[in-house]
Order: structure tokens, then C-alpha cells, then sequence
């Protein structure tokens, strides 16, 4: 796997682009007009997105529909040196629909213990937590 970046600007902007073309801006917080997202923000979309990919394509090949998703990742970060790593990341899945609340549990529990390479990829270091919420309530 591979990605490029091009500096976009005469300060951090950069264009990033996968394999398939796609691009994203990444950008340093610290200037006046940020104009994309910062390296540490990517990490947590990664772990959204990688898991949200992992739980919709589980629940499809069971035939469930899910009418909405959507997923809050929230990292902590601490001081090592000159660089603030993350040290634990919760990640909220909220899904809508006529899903049996067992299924939509094995399903994000598949993705985080099995599936998501990018949470895999951190565990190491981070410590990765999460919970599902079907129609508004919290299922255990």
C-alpha cells in the first residue's frame, strides 16, 4: 500500500492521495485557515471508518438493513516527550433500524477484535473501547 503528498501551499497543506485517486487534505491546526484535517484527526477517522465499514458489510451478508449509521471517535491523548500520542480512543456506533441488538453487537465486536486493521493496527499502544447504541439505547 502507498500514498503520495503534495504540499499545497507555502505552509502544511498537503494533498494526499491513495491507490484509488481519492484525495484529502491534511492541514496543521496551528495556522489561521485550516483547510484540512490534521494528521491525529485522520488516525480517529481511520477507526471510524475502517470499523463502520467492517460492521455494515457483517450485518448486510445477514441480510439486516440499517436505515441510518453514524459513529463518534474520541481519542485522550498524553505527553511523551515532544510528542502527544494517543493513549485511548472510544468509539460510539449508533445504528437505526430493525436490527436484532445481538447481531449489531457481534458485528462491532467482530470488526474491533478481528477485522479492523486500522484498531488492530494501534493496539498495540492504544487502547481501543467501544459501544453500540441501536434506536437510541445502549445495547450490552
Amino acid at each position: 500500500m502507498k500514498v503520495t503528498l503534495d504540499r499545497k501551499n507555502n505552509d502544511y497543506l498537503f494533498e494526499a492521495k491513495g491507490a484509488s485517486g481519492n484525495s484529502v487534505m491534511i492541514d496543521n491546526k496551528t495556522v489561521d485557515e485550516v483547510k484540512g484535517s490534521s494528521p491525529m484527526e485522520l488516525l480517529l477517522m481511520g477507526v471510524g471508518g475502517c470499523s463502520a465499514i467492517d460492521i455494515i458489510s457483517i450485518l448486510k451478508k445477514q441480510k439486516i438493513e440499517i436505515d441510518t449509521y453514524h459513529v463518534e471517535v474520541e481519542g485522550d491523548r498524553k505527553e511523551v516527550g515532544q510528542a502527544k500520542p494517543f493513549s485511548a480512543m472510544r468509539v460510539n456506533v449508533y445504528l437505526e433500524g430493525d436490527i436484532p441488538p445481538a447481531k449489531a453487537l457481534r458485528a462491532a465486536q467482530l470488526s474491533f477484535e478481528k477485522y479492523c486493521s486500522v484498531s488492530i493496527t494501534l493496539q498495540a499502544g492504544v487502547e481501543v473501547t467501544y459501544k453500540v447504541f441501536l434506536n437510541g439505547e445502549e445495547v450490552e
